[in-house]
């Protein structure tokens, strides 16, 4: 069988891989090398965080501003979207408190933390603190939520400009984002350097039982997604529809399938619109509104994942963090990744944005990486299914008759 060399998922792991070997063979004198190669990377996603958001965030508030009949059926798009998401951030706390993956783990980052900023506000103070004084101050400190913030009311009031000056701030905000793209697919394919780099040092200072812990996160995760998809969704479906949810599910398959394979909402759309409209019986105007919104704001599964992760890297660094602080630095990164789902390998790139938006070291992204394109498909296939629900729902609220045989 011929190797995919052109694939970043092979040279991840090749990387991965090479530099658990290469700790383990060299020993520490592999730490010349693999630490500037591990911080050449995380400067790198350091470097691309503070642009990516800003131009990311703006443009996608522009996009959706620009779509016409917002008002209720946006309301109730955005209702049901909030409620899923929130369910599965509830499910990934729940089970990540429960199971606590990184209490114990003998997984040791170099960069020492004594505190998470995030975890020692309160919700008032979060509110507050939002609010940036000077918006290029908060660029220039890295402030990731007084950005978000700031980005969203001046995305919002480019829509409201007379032309020409909406569609040029508009074409300027989407031209600046693909830009971004590009560089941040520069930016990832220096990823498999940076994991060796990470991955030789933890295994030549401690060896390969640092990795055990990051097994049973994955275990976590899994059991979340399928509790979110086989649970959640179908009791969401049923209390709005009051019929069988899994008759919605039947026509599902052909897009589960392609969204696992591609790991992708936006390239499964075509086929989750047939879904629903054929199989569902959700009418064209609900279908094409609801679900492209769906496949770049709505992210169940990676809700949830981004709770597991954030919550076990903080285990990982010892904090044994109250349920009212995980809350918060929960939806802190919930916040922080609104506009990052069309980033290729959204993955790791939004991880770099939620753990600055916390306060978290960016090293913590290279071990969850590990495991993190297995983890995409299974995300994915959930953020798909999530969208289809939504559209069902939103049509049932619209007064459709929905799951109808025919």
């Amino acid at each position: 069988m011929r190797l995919p060399l052109r694939s970043l998922t092979f040279w991840i792991f090749v990387g991965l891989f090479g530099g658990m070997i290469a700790g383990a063979t060299a020993g520490e004198s592999i730490l010349a090398v693999a630490d500037p190669l591990a911080e050449v990377f995380l400067r790198l996603l350091r470097m691309a965080i503070m642009p990516l958001i800003i131009t990311s965030l703006t443009s996608a508030v522009i996009s959706v501003g620009e779509k016409k009949n917002l008002e209720v059926l946006g309301a109730k798009t955005f209702a049901y979207y909030i409620t899923s998401s929130l369910l599965a951030i509830l499910t990934g706390q729940v089970l990540v408190n429960v199971f606590r993956p990184g209490v114990g783990s003998t997984i040791h980052l170099q960069q020492a933390v004594e505190a998470i900023p995030a975890a020692q506000q309160s919700v008032g103070d979060i509110l507050m603190n939002v609010i940036p004084e000077n918006p290029f101050q908060a660029i220039a400190e890295g402030q990731v939520m007084p950005v978000i913030f700031f980005c969203i009311l001046f995305g919002y009031f480019v829509t409201r400009l007379d032309e020409p000056h909406r569609s040029q701030l508009g074409n300027f905000f989407h031209g600046a984002f693909h830009a971004m793209l590009k560089l941040t697919h520069l930016v990832i394919w220096t990823a498999p350097l940076g994991v060796f780099g990470i991955n030789a040092r933890i295994v030549a200072t401690i060896g390969f039982d640092a990795f055990r812990s990051l097994g049973f996160y994955f275990v976590i995760v899994l059991i979340g997604l399928f509790i979110h998809a086989v649970v959640t969704l179908p009791a969401l479906v049923y209390l709005v529809t009051r019929k069988n949810p899994f008759r919605h599910y039947r026509g599902m398959p052909p897009a589960l399938v392609t969204a696992f394979s591609t790991c992708s909402t936006i390239v499964t759309l075509p086929l989750t619109m047939e879904a629903v409209t054929g199989n569902s019986k959700v009418s064209e105007k609900i279908s094409s509104f609801v679900l492209p919104i769906g496949a770049t704001v709505n992210m169940d599964g990676t809700a949830l994942y981004e709770c597991v992760a954030v919550i076990f890297i903080a285990q990982v660094y010892g904090f044994a963090l109250s349920f009212d602080q995980q809350l918060i630095i929960v939806l802190t990164a919930l916040l922080a990744s609104i506009g990052a789902a069309s980033v290729p390998m959204s993955g790791m790139v939004m991880m770099s944005i939620i753990l600055a938006a916390v306060g978290l070291p960016l090293e913590g992204v290279a071990i969850i990486l590990a495991v993190d394109r297995v983890l995409d498909m299974f995300r994915t296939t959930v953020n798909v299914l999530s969208d289809s629900c939504g559209a069902v729902i939103v049509a049932k609220l619209e007064g459709e008759e929905v799951l109808t045989p025919g």
